[in-house]
């Protein structure tokens, strides 16, 4: 483990993991959330364009050589009550780097003020939104991390179903894709999250336990088939890892094209600390290296890499 994760792991359970407690106000998670934004490095030249999507505010994140004529769809994590635009900037400078192309950072709606399915139609209206702005489909790729992921999921699901072109490829960062949390690994040893922040926040977007197997809420308990290629990456102390492993092998049951990550010694969504630790830098760029090809070649070759 290089000191400088080992570092990071430190201040993830000693301050982060605090703050994302069902006795913490929601107000000032965030707000520690969005101070703690502030630390992330971007790379040199990084623009950032706050901008509308069809009613969803969002930030356009662009680093130079960016094509402009292709598009990341960008749905942050935080348990859908916290997590924005600027918590998850650098990640997104660091996605665009890496795969050469904008991110544009939807600002949906959170709850407990905007419960379910206020954030899928935000992200439904985003994602129409680049239609519009003239960027086909085969050009845009969609991607988010824990619930942003799952929302990701949700979204693809929901264009499926409703006959509305695809992205070119879906890449998932520890995804939250059932809301029931049916399988979740012991607590401790993921240094970020606790079952119990978790389990506050699916009651805040969701509402009553039996309502969360609803596959709007829960992608995991939808039909997973006609679903563009998917990169799903967790680390080996991931709470959600055995959700997400069986997540994986429905998608492959499914007939899908989907490869998966595991990263040693990392934790939920340790790409938000590209720029500061190697090896979470690397996961970021390598999710960029999916990104980038699949809007630019054939699906059958996006795992050519």
């Amino acid at each position: 483990m290089t000191l400088a994760r080992q570092m990071m792991r430190l201040v993830v359970r000693g301050v982060v993991r605090p703050t994302l407690s069902p006795s913490v106000p929601v107000e000032l998670q965030r707000a520690v959330l969005d101070i703690a934004g502030r630390v992330a490095k971007m790379p040199q030249g990084t623009q950032v364009d706050r901008i509308s999507l069809h009613g969803c505010p969002a930030e356009r994140v662009k680093t130079p050589g960016a094509d402009a004529q292709r598009a990341v769809l960008y749905l942050h994590g935080g348990g859908y009550t916290v997590g924005s635009p600027r918590t998850h900037r650098a990640l997104a400078a660091h996605l665009s780097a890496a795969a050469r192309m904008p991110v544009y950072l939807a600002d949906y709606r959170l709850a407990p003020e905007h419960p379910y399915p206020a954030a899928l139609e935000d992200a439904l209206s985003a994602y129409k939104a680049l239609l519009q702005r003239g960027i086909a489909p085969g050009r845009i790729a969609v991607a988010g991390d824990s619930a942003g992921a799952g929302l990701a999921l949700a979204l693809c699901i929901t264009l499926r179903d409703e006959g509305i072109p695809a992205p070119a490829g879906i890449a998932l960062i520890s995804p939250w894709v059932d809301l029931t949390l049916t399988g979740v690994r012991d607590d401790n040893r993921d240094p970020m999250l606790r079952t119990a922040w978790l389990r506050s926040c699916a009651a805040r977007y969701g509402g009553v336990t039996e309502r969360l197997t609803d596959p709007a809420l829960s992608p995991m308990y939808a039909g997973l088939s006609g679903l563009p290629p998917v990169l799903v990456h967790a680390g080996s102390d991931e709470i959600l890892g055995p959700d997400i492993d069986r997540f994986v092998e429905l998608v492959r049951n499914a007939g899908g094209a989907i490869r998966q990550r595991i990263f040693a010694g990392l934790w939920h969504v340790a790409h938000l600390h590209a720029g500061l630790v190697a090896e979470c830098t690397d996961a970021t760029h390598e999710v960029g290296l999916f990104l980038g090809p699949a809007t630019t070649r054939g699906r059958s070759d996006i795992y050519h890499l």
